[in-house]
């Protein structure tokens, strides 16, 4: 499936779209991924 832009408008719409796709993407998986790192880590005794 070939894209064919045929103003700037329509080329930064699609662009646009794509990077919010991605940046919500990343908002999801970051903080998933930042708790199985942190999730096995060992609780330190407060005495």
């Amino acid at each position: 499936m070939e894209h064919i832009f045929y103003t700037l408008q329509d080329f930064m719409v699609y662009t646009k779209g794509i990077t919010y796709l991605i940046m919500g993407g990343l908002l999801v998986f970051f903080p998933l991924f930042w708790l199985f790192l942190t999730g096995r880590d060992e609780k330190n005794k407060t005495f």
